[in-house]
């Protein structure tokens, strides 16, 4: 099964939305090849619409982009062949929700968020379409409304087939987006490059945000390294129950990863406690760890733990 892409939306213009959305609308502005719009509210929609998309990256001399439409409310998107999903966690059952009603057969969701059980969640909303699995990578974070701000590597994308159309063929997607200079990567199976990229993301986040601190903090300090590595063996029993094909030295894998961060980097859902964000990303990584546990009948007493200490307000 494949179809012609012929219009594509970004919804959310985020620090991950606003790299990639802004790379397709550079790439495809004023083409009849491909068309870009994008999804926004307040005072973002008011500053791109009136003055495009502002994207702060040594990979772009022209930091302004203009998408082909720009929308508030999702009555207003015409027909679209591919969404890309670039939300916050806690906002994505309202978008598949608002999303539902324009979604047909053969349209395409991408959802370039963090999270292992991001799939299942849309797929509980939305029963028809085709969606791809993906694993995202970028630094990059929202400057000021209208405006990202990218520094290091270059923003990657490992996508998959979906589970439930294993016949899409996704390669055109593809190419649409390598042509617009986007680092992607397609593999039959997505899903083991989403699960060692949560290895790190919730062991590391659960243990910054208890303990405000860093990257490097917790692989040098024991306490907090027999945390992480706690959470991250509760992860590996649930990936390994679910057949996902992880590496047996995740768990150093991830550490190893995490030296290579300077050592004073914080993570964002540490970020975030600290702030006292009402909406921060700890469901995302504990809920998620703690829901399969339920539904696997696993043990996850380090998770839940962590996750009933940063509720409680038990941090540093």
């Amino acid at each position: 099964m494949k179809n012609t892409i012929k219009k594509l939306t970004v919804i959310g213009l985020g620090g991950v939305g606003g790299y990639f959305g802004f790379k397709l609308a550079n790439r495809y502005s004023n083409q009849e090849e491909l068309s870009i719009s994008f999804v926004a509210r307040g005072e973002t929609f008011e500053i791109v619409k009136k003055s495009g998309l502002t994207l702060l990256s040594p990979e772009h001399e022209n930091p302004i982009a203009h998408p082909a439409g720009i929308y508030q409310q999702f009555s207003e998107i015409p027909d679209t062949d591919v969404f890309l999903i670039c939300v916050k966690e806690y906002d994505l059952e309202k978008v598949c929700l608002e999303l539902k009603d324009k979604i047909k057969t053969d349209t395409v969701i991408l959802p370039l968020m963090n999270g292992v059980d991001i799939y299942e969640r849309i797929r509980k909303v939305i029963t028809n379409g085709i969606v791809l699995p993906a694993c995202v990578y970028v630094a990059s974070h929202i400057k000021e409304k209208g405006t990202v701000e990218h520094k290091g590597n270059a923003g990657k994308i490992v996508l998959g087939n979906d589970p439930k159309n294993p016949d899409y063929d996704a390669q055109q997607l593809v190419d649409l987006m390598k042509s617009a200079g986007i680092d992607i990567q397609y593999k039959t199976d997505a899903f083991p490059d989403i699960w060692t990229k949560f290895f790190f993301i919730a062991s590391f986040g659960l243990v910054s945000a208890r303990y405000n601190q860093s990257i490097g903090q917790i692989n040098e300090v024991p306490e907090l390294r027999e945390r992480a590595t706690l959470i991250m063996e509760e992860i590996k029993a649930i990936a390994t129950r679910k057949n996902i094909a992880i590496p047996a030295e995740i768990i150093e894998n991830t550490f190893n990863k995490a030296a290579t961060f300077p050592y004073a980097t914080p993570t964002s859902l540490q970020l975030d406690i600290q702030a006292k964000k009402e909406q921060t990303e700890l469901e995302l990584f504990a809920g998620a760890i703690m829901d399969y546990g339920k539904a696997l009948e696993l043990p996850v007493l380090e998770s839940t733990r962590i996750y009933e200490e940063i509720k409680a307000g038990l941090i540093r």
